[in-house]
């Protein structure tokens, strides 16, 4: 159980309903933060908790990790969870005192070359782990702190300014014993050992912060800013570069999610339809009841894709996620055709194989295609009209089109009539929509008038983005 050493802290952090309550509230906390947690598995969890020993909280986070989490990629969400609901301590740490103390000067200051000294050094040793989280929780408890509007409060930002891990890798270079005669891999893999140990214990300082301040707001409040969702669920227009690169990661994963998801279809709809007119003609052996039901023989076929999608920053993310994605589920497609635009459309299907990296692909488009025409400035209409007046190939009745962008035309006109002539030729024609659904037609948007004329889907994150990529593979 975690130890107290101070007064209560502002909000209670005790449940009314004990332990069971408590990791009830846990659950419901992993599932705010997109990690699948259903009943069989709170039940496993209750009776994990039965048998292990609670006072050792390694083992408790293992067991609980084992019987919640069915990814690995969710281990990092359910730590930082973790940490929050069941705590090292309350209150300031007593213990990390005794660990290894702050060095100060004469006149009681913190002595801050000599602390920097003192990191370096823990950070060369191979079993400081203990050392180095006590020094974490010192810095926020002694450097860390700060008054806001609403009272005190503790900041990483606050507790690291003046220390500066991230320029102590020469010295801890120089602990490991790299010199001018080590080899260059030998280098580089004690580089990368120091940079892990520096952003251990950044993350050591930003984990201590966010338990003091749960303990000033609240845990849940700290849980929804702090603690990031997972990457299948975070918006793509508001997503962080890291986010962005978690996200195509995962992009052979939900790849292969789609591919079983086809096949389960494919499987279901191999019988075919029932064929009435043969049914009935089998019937009149049966006085009229059709006992024996025929089906008709499927035919099943690949269509062709057309994939017409904005490439200008403001939907940047979303539109690289989606080609990324396209480019895996290929072989479900007879022929893919990739065209880009921002205010004139140009194909590149041509940058676009199983062996190209995307930062490859996306930079040839803007040096070598014809997707920037005037100004720069994405113009849906025009793109619509040159698409159809350059390619008119390109859609036919065997077509799955399929247009990606936020539909805002900078107050241009929409060009509602090409597109309708696009639908008309098209097999399926559908539009993913990054933007929020309430906010299509505000501005210079112009999906309120698309909508009308082909079928839109809000595609904020990956998960929708799989959801209606889904339903729209051929069977």
């Amino acid at each position: 159980m975690p130890a107290r050493s101070q007064p209560a802290p502002d909000v209670d952090l005790t449940s009314p309903h004990g332990l069971p309550g408590h990791l009830v509230g846990f659950v419901e906390a992993l599932r705010e933060r997109g990690i699948p947690v259903g009943p069989s598995e709170t039940v496993d969890a209750g009776r994990v908790v039965t048998v292990l020993d609670l006072l050792d909280r390694e083992v408790l986070r293992e067991g609980l990790a084992c019987s919640l989490l069915r990814r690995t990629t969710h281990r990092a969400t359910f730590d930082r969870l973790f940490d929050l609901w069941f705590p090292i301590a309350i209150g300031e740490r007593s213990g990390a005192r005794d660990e290894v103390e702050i060095p100060r000067t004469p006149t009681g200051e913190v002595d801050f070359a000599a602390l920097r000294e003192l990191l370096a050094e823990l950070l060369t040793q191979e079993s400081a782990e203990a050392q180095l989280e006590a020094l974490a929780a010192q810095l926020v408890e002694q450097l860390g702190q700060y008054t806001s509007a609403s009272g005190a409060s503790f900041s990483a930002y606050q507790a690291l300014k003046d220390v500066q891990p991230q320029t102590l890798l020469a010295k801890i270079l120089a602990g490991l014993a790299v010199g001018p005669d080590t080899s260059a891999f030998d280098t580089e893999i004690a580089r990368r050992a120091a940079r892990g140990r520096i952003d251990a214990f950044r993350a050591s300082v930003e984990a201590e912060t966010r338990r003091r301040v749960a303990e000033r707001i609240g845990r849940e409040r700290v849980a929804s800013y702090g603690v990031p969702r997972q990457s299948e669920d975070v918006d793509f227009l508001r997503a962080s570069e890291s986010e962005l690169i978690e996200m195509r990661r995962s992009t052979q994963r939900l790849a292969r999610i789609l591919a079983s998801r086809l096949a389960v279809r494919r499987r279901h709809s191999r019988r075919g339809e029932i064929d009435m007119r043969k049914t009935l003609r089998k019937s009149m052996s049966t006085g009229g009841v059709p006992i024996d039901l025929v089906n008709r023989k499927p035919r099943p076929g690949r269509p062709e894709l057309v994939l017409l999608c904005d490439v200008s920053g403001s939907v940047a993310g979303f539109s690289n996620f989606t080609l990324l994605l396209v480019s895996a589920l290929r072989e479900q497609f007879s022929r893919v055709r990739i065209f880009a635009f921002v205010d004139q459309t140009d194909e590149v299907t041509r940058f676009f194989d199983p062996r190209t990296q995307l930062d490859k692909a996306m930079n040839r488009i803007f040096t070598e295609a014809k997707v920037v025409g005037m100004d720069g400035h994405s113009d849906y209409g025009n793109a619509l009209a040159g698409f159809a007046r350059d390619f008119p190939d390109a859609v036919t009745a065997r077509s799955s089109l399929l247009i990606l962008g936020d539909a805002r035309t900078n107050y241009r006109d929409p060009e509602l009539e090409t597109l309708r002539g696009l639908v008309r030729t098209a097999k399926h024609a559908h539009w993913l929509n990054p933007e929020m659904r309430t906010n299509w037609g505000s501005g210079d948007s112009a999906a309120d008038k698309y909508q009308q004329v082909i079928e839109m889907h809000e595609c904020r994150s990956a998960s929708q983005l799989t959801a209606v990529v889904s339903m729209l593979l051929p069977v």
